[in-house]
């Protein structure tokens, strides 16, 4: 059917599929993006799901996308990394999510352009989301005491231990990440989605609800998605802030698009994601179809290059996920030391953070992006969590790799009411 305001119908389809209790939300922002199937995709509802721990949980999946052929939705946790490269994490874990959990909705709505296509649920269902009223998007912030496990100085003391390393030899680059948080946390998730949403539209922006837990999430990254028989990876390194004055901000994107230790950084994990796809790629296939290109969002600039190659016929979708995970933007080089020592050095289990949301769709295709820029949050233990990281390399400053942090993690800081705890130098 032909839907003349979609932004209304979109947020009023979010209010009236926000009453299940497992739910996904995916929402491109109409961001020019060459391999994306939908504006915006709904799931509501789950007849069947799966949870899984490290250990077989990519054999569960197997298993469980055999028996179910059509749409499936969910996502993968970073600490799948133990099945991949056997690296356990002995991290505080505070959420409580599982590794894997994906579930085959009820009711399926796909929006593009104008277009709106509802699959199950009553037949009167278009008008009975027509008919919901909006929700309040009244700014009001979260009754939450934001902390973090690092200081500003065990931060940029963490840093320079973590650049010895690579000083000498045992990693080119690494992503380390740190957590803020908050206990007896009391927020309404989609709430505090809408106005991130607002606040930092990006082209994989996910609202994920499932037992009482949520993904409140404003990715701008692709992880990996397959279009017929090919894989396509969208890695993001290098970060610039935005100016409000035009000619400010074109010169930050040249700065950005010139600078030595951003250029080092996107093309050392680019060889990694290379590397990577090479074990799911027919022979010679592999290629970067763009390098440093530069994407601009509300709150940042960044570098993302796009590496493609031809799947091989023994590959099924979850080997190639797989072959893949966790996603190089988020490791470092080389992948497993740069994993072992983050370990080391990072005080929170990652768990669904830089990890995958996503889904699979009946014609064997599929599309993860990278949980970054997300809150997540566990309503029955009333906490909530996000992470933020940077690359760290030879030429890292420490200082500058901080407010890095602060940067990536604005909109989030905005939306939570905490901006002016921990402002931008």
């Amino acid at each position: 059917m032909k839907v003349t305001d979609i932004s209304s119908f979109k947020q009023k389809a979010l209010k009236w599929a926000n009453n299940y209790d497992v739910l996904c939300y995916l929402d491109s922002n109409n961001f020019n993006d060459q391999y994306g199937k939908f504006d915006v995709l709904i799931a509501a509802g789950a007849k069947t799901e799966l949870t899984a721990y490290t250990g077989t949980a990519f054999e569960q999946l197997s298993k469980f996308r055999y028996e179910n052929h059509g749409f499936m939705f969910g996502f993968f946790g970073y600490d799948l990394k133990y099945e991949t490269e056997k690296l356990p994490s002995i991290n505080a874990d505070r959420l409580n999510f599982p590794d894997l959990y994906f579930f085959v909705p009820e009711i399926i709505i796909t929006i593009k352009g104008k277009n709106v296509e509802i699959t199950g649920g009553p037949d009167n269902l278009a008008d009975t989301i027509q008919n919901t009223p909006l929700s309040s998007t009244k700014k009001s912030a979260p009754s939450i005491s934001l902390k973090q496990r690092f200081s500003k100085e065990e931060y940029i003391d963490t840093v320079e231990k973590i650049k010895t390393h690579i000083s000498r030899g045992d990693i080119y680059v690494t992503n380390f990440c740190q957590e803020f948080f908050s206990e007896n946390a009391v927020m309404d998730p989609l709430l505090v989605y809408l106005h991130l949403h607002e606040s930092s539209p990006t082209p994989f922006s996910s609202f994920f609800k499932w037992a009482g837990n949520y993904i409140i999430c404003a990715s701008p990254e692709r992880f990996l998605a397959k279009r017929d028989g090919k894989l396509i990876s969208q890695p993001i390194k290098g970060t610039a802030r935005r100016d409000g004055n035009q000619k400010t901000d074109q010169l930050i994107i040249n700065e950005l698009r010139n600078h030595p230790k951003e250029l080092q950084e996107n093309v050392m994990i680019v060889d990694l994601v290379r590397n990577d796809l090479t074990h799911s790629a027919k022979a010679g296939t592999v290629k970067a179809e763009e390098l440093f290109g530069i994407h601009s969002f509300n709150q940042v600039h960044q570098m993302v290059s796009t590496v493609v190659c031809e799947m091989r016929n023994d590959i099924s979708c979850i080997d190639a996920i797989k072959n893949t995970f966790p996603m190089g933007s988020m490791t470092g080089a080389p992948k497993i030391n740069a994993m072992r020592l983050m370990e080391q050095y990072e005080r929170t289990k990652r768990g669904a953070y830089s990890g995958a949301l996503g889904y699979f769709s009946p014609d064997g295709d599929f599309d993860f992006n990278v949980i970054i820029r997300s809150i997540l949050y566990n309503t029955d233990r009333k906490y909530l969590s996000f992470q933020v990281g940077s690359a760290i390399t030879y030429h890292a400053d420490a200082a500058k790799e901080y407010e890095e942090c602060l940067l990536k993690a604005k909109a989030i800081l905005e939306v939570l009411g905490q901006v002016a705890n921990y402002p931008l130098s």
